[in-house]
């Protein structure tokens, strides 16, 4: 058996948690230790997912890397493990990111710095096993175990709030979980197994795919999370602190999207065509109300985070057009999202930790004293609207276009959200970057610090590049992407079942 690779990469940020755990001494001392662990144990899992891109082979489509071992052999469950073109992106964006939060945190969090460098570490070990678990039980207890340290990080660390949004998160997310554990039950009594592409190949009749499909997508909706399924998101991004939003919006909504990929789309694909049209509908609602209560936001997290909402509207159109384009432009804006939406929640972590508000009243003419963060704040703004140029363009462009094959007027509605993300961002930035207020605070404020010029540079790199570029990334995904199509077509379905 060849090294396993991917179970150093998940365990891990475990094994750094523990080291945490074991520091002891003063309290200044015990936090600056537990920082620079964090910091290590990210750094290393950062340093894996690149070796992981460096050696993917981008001519296979089906899963590498694999690892398996029997787990439960009486049930036939097995620690299975593997990646392939489109959850490599994934993780490289959580090994990044989970990075990125443990520098962004190392100034604003002053209390109990162990036990949040012990929840961090922890969840990046789940987020990671989500992405790498090819068995269906190994997910559910990777993806599921994400609620355990997001719900103390917002709790704990949280703003005033923080209580009611915990528990609203906590209870939306469960509730989601138990119908997703009742599909996992089903599937493995009807098929036998919990291995995942062997479930991707497996035949269900049609009745059962309805009800299968309705009971994952009852868990993934709210995770994404879809309209109506959506008002716990911007209670959790206001009162979680600034690298729990970050990862809130760059790496949980994102398993969403990823479940209906590695579920929904290849086991149940009759169920899926079925309900497409509603999906097309929900997402289409979804983008234009959510952008809609965006333009009235005066809290710039909210509107960040309904502006998250809008978005995820265009990956549901774009994985269940079940074309080429559309599914890759999906991807794109999950990986988009991810870095840009982390951004602007960190360009307002950076305020907040200067002026210690959130309300764009009280700010203004910023382009004065802070010319560096007026720049990065442009850049991310001009990705969220996706400005050509930009990574948010290559994805929005690649999904209108896989869905105007597929149906015009949901491509006609889905771009009045591009129109309408533009207004509310530009908006936001014309207010804050150089409008006027009268905040005596604002004429002592100082530009980015080196540590967080360090953060704000390679998310800006990575925006630019996959908006210039985007090609080493869509090559990376392109077979994996075109082995999910193929397992989608209700009629290779059908065929097989004849065979």
């Amino acid at each position: 058996m060849a090294w396993p690779i991917l179970t150093v990469l998940v365990f891990q940020p475990l094994i750094g948690a523990l080291f945490v755990c074991l520091v002891r001494g003063e309290t200044t001392l015990v936090a600056t230790n537990a920082r620079a662990v964090g910091l290590w144990s990210t750094g290393i899992s950062l340093a894996i997912s690149c070796f992981l891109w460096v050696q993917f082979d981008r001519s296979v489509g089906d899963f590498q890397f694999l690892e398996q071992k029997d787990w439960i052999p009486s049930l036939g469950i097995s620690y299975s493990m593997g990646i392939d073109g489109i959850s490599i992106i994934f993780i490289i964006l959580t090994s990044f990111l989970t990075f990125i939060c443990i520098l962004a945190s190392w100034e604003s969090i002053a209390d109990r710095v162990r036990e949040y460098m012990v929840a961090f570490l922890i969840m990046e070990s789940m987020m990671l096993g989500s992405f790498c678990a090819l068995d269906t039980v190994l997910f559910y207890i990777f993806f599921e175990g994400l609620l355990i340290p997001m719900f103390i990080i917002i709790g704990i660390w949280g703003g005033p709030g923080r209580v009611h949004a915990t528990l609203k998160f906590f209870l939306y997310t469960l509730a989601g979980s138990v119908f997703f554990l009742v599909a996992i039950l089903v599937i493995y009594l009807k098929a036998g197994t919990t291995h995942i592409p062997t479930l991707m190949g497996a035949v269900f009749p049609l009745d059962l795919q309805l009800w299968l499909w309705l009971l994952i997508f009852a868990s993934f909706a709210v995770k994404i999370p879809m309209w109506p399924f959506h008002t716990w998101l911007p209670d959790a991004h206001v009162e979680a602190p600034t690298a729990g939003s970050v990862i809130l919006a760059g790496v949980l909504l994102k398993l969403g999207g990823y479940g209906f990929i590695r579920f929904s789309l290849p086991m149940l694909p009759d169920a899926t065509l079925y309900f497409t049209p509603v999906i097309f509908i929900l997402s289409v609602i979804a983008i234009i109300y959510t952008s809609l209560i965006a333009l009235v936001q005066k809290d710039m997290k909210k509107l960040i985070a309904y502006s998250s909402v809008a978005h995820m509207g265009f990956v549901t159109i774009g994985l269940f057009s079940l074309t080429t384009q559309g599914v890759e432009g999906a991807l794109i804006i999950m990986l988009s999202h991810g870095l840009i939406s982390a951004a602007l929640f960190l360009c307002v972590g950076v305020l907040y930790d200067r002026i210690h508000s959130r309300l764009i009243d009280d700010y203004g003419g910023l382009v004065h004293s802070m010319p560096f963060y007026s720049f990065a704040f442009m850049v991310f703004t001009l990705g969220a609207i996706g400005l050509p140029g930009t990574s948010g363009f290559v994805g929005e462009i690649l999904v209108l276009m896989g869905v105007f094959s597929v149906s015009t007027w949901t491509a006609l509605f889905a771009s009045l959200g591009v129109v309408l993300g533009a207004a509310y961002m530009l908006w936001l930035y014309r207010r804050v970057i150089f409008g006027v207020s009268d905040n005596e605070n604002l004429r002592a404020i100082l530009d980015l610090t080196i540590r967080e010029k360090c953060i704000f540079i390679p998310i800006i790199f990575g925006v630019l590049f996959i908006g210039i570029y985007p090609k080493p990334v869509l090559n990376t995904m392109h077979l994996s992407v075109e082995r999910l199509i193929v397992l989608s077509q209700p009629n290779v379905m059908e065929q097989r079942f004849q065979e």
